[in-house]
């Protein structure tokens, strides 16, 4: 239940105040829209065969105003599926963003969300979240990008959600921004967007709180906000390539909390279109990520109030044009090194096809030897994720997890997203975060 203590209207003026409802925003000028094309072009080619690396896409093309109809349609057939037919079975996170992409703006999808009481079933999965972390030292069912998403989401929506709950499960130094002793930019970032969501409703009276949770939200904004711009690289990334876009949404919703010399945007987002070109965003999901802040856009722009824009026509999109695909010239091998370690080290040599990414190196070793390297994984929405290893399974409350490397270094990418490379030493480690 919310807090029912009314804001004092001295505090609610100084708050008002506070110029949290300005943004500093830089995105891409319309002349470069043609840079963008590469992340557009994975978004609308790939393969949705699950609802659930759906809901992304669909969100970020509606969010900055892309109508392609005939993937619409067949996108968020599979997310109405996931509402019909398997919703126990989603996370709390994904189905926030299930119902962040339904109701992105004011449409007919978005009677889903009413029709099947998603606010309500998201409420409990919240809920059922808060009684994991008081049951298993502060460990959610999932992860606090998740939880960040289910704030957000309860908060745009008009959701139920507790702000005593929020002031005492998002305090910066809790060990869930964390792996190991590196900070998570996007889950920060994502803390940062619902914290402002939060805020902005006690200062608009649609939530009622006392003045100190006021003060403690923009105190935890302020800190994390400071630890993403710890993350920032020399060439403008934050965290890293994939982080970056939510990292950019947060820091246009919290600019009175850093100076303009703090981020320098356009380094940003130029570097990022360099990144794009690069192919380095081939995972949909991936691509979904980023492209909102590239347009100026941040989740806090969600409104299901509001009409839906179209800015389709400005990118030229065309789904008549047939979806090709470039053969290599011819198919050539790779030998790459391939280790499991757990507490020995498990070791072969693969030949895999040029190209091909880390989970077919598995899928190798595994046909070469089951008992040493065999494994089971999940379909999740940012694609494969690695469950268990020779019966060792990945277990959330006991914060263990199976890390993939390459030279000792962990990677930003998932086994399904990392394209291996000739003589590469890979690894994947049984890891506590």
């Amino acid at each position: 239940m919310r807090q029912s203590h009314q804001l004092p209207l001295v505090g609610l003026l100084l708050f008002s105040l506070i110029p949290s409802q300005l943004c500093e925003i830089c995105e891409v000028s319309e002349e470069n829209y043609i840079r963008l094309k590469p992340l557009l072009n994975t978004m609308i080619q790939s393969n949705y065969n699950r609802g659930t690396r759906a809901v992304n896409v669909v969100l970020s093309l509606k969010l900055v105003g892309i109508q392609i109809q005939t993937l619409m349609q067949k996108m968020i057939q599979q997310i109405k599926y996931n509402v019909k037919s398997r919703l126990s079975d989603v996370s709390s996170g994904e189905l926030a963003l299930i119902i962040l992409a339904l109701g992105v703006c004011r449409n007919a999808e978005e009677n889903l969300i009413y029709d099947y009481h998603l606010i309500d079933k998201l409420e409990n999965k919240f809920q059922a979240e808060i009684e994991n972390m008081e049951a298993h030292n502060g460990t959610p069912l999932t992860n606090y990008y998740q939880l960040s998403l289910d704030v957000l989401a309860l908060c745009l929506f008009n959701g139920n959600y507790s702000t005593a709950e929020v002031v005492n499960h998002f305090t910066p130094e809790n060990k869930n921004y964390y792996f190991g002793s590196q900070f998570s930019v996007d889950t920060g970032a994502m803390a940062v967007l619902a914290l402002t969501c939060v805020k902005r409703s006690l200062i608009n009276g649609q939530v009622k709180a006392d003045e100190g949770t006021l003060k403690n939200i923009s105190i935890y904004t302020k800190s994390l906000v400071e630890k993403i711009l710890s993350e920032k690289k020399e060439n403008g990334l934050i965290g890293n390539t994939f982080s970056t876009g939510e990292a950019m949404q947060a820091l246009f919703v919290s600019s009175d909390y850093y100076n303009e010399n703090d981020w320098n945007c356009q380094q940003t987002l130029n570097t990022v279109l360099t990144e794009i070109s690069q192919g380095a965003f081939s995972n949909p999901n991936a691509a979904a990520q980023v492209l909102p802040a590239l347009m100026g856009k941040t989740f806090l722009d969600i409104n299901k109030d509001s009409s839906c824009v179209s800015a389709s026509g400005n990118f030229n999109i065309s789904t008549d044009e047939p979806i090709t695909v470039t053969p290599p010239d011819s198919q050539s091998y790779i030998s790459v090194n391939y280790s499991v370690r757990i507490n020995e080290t498990y070791f072969t040599n693969v030949t895999v096809l040029n190209g091909s990414v880390f989970l077919s190196v598995m899928k190798k070793a595994q046909k070469m030897n089951d008992t040493i390297f065999g494994f089971t994984m999940e379909e999740r929405s940012w694609g494969p994720y690695i469950t268990c290893i020779q019966g060792l399974c990945a277990n959330n409350n006991d914060r263990t997890y199976w890390e993939l490397l390459s030279g000792g270094e962990p990677l930003s990418q998932g086994a399904g997203s990392y394209v291996v490379r000739n003589g590469e030493n890979l690894e994947i480690r049984w890891s506590k975060y």
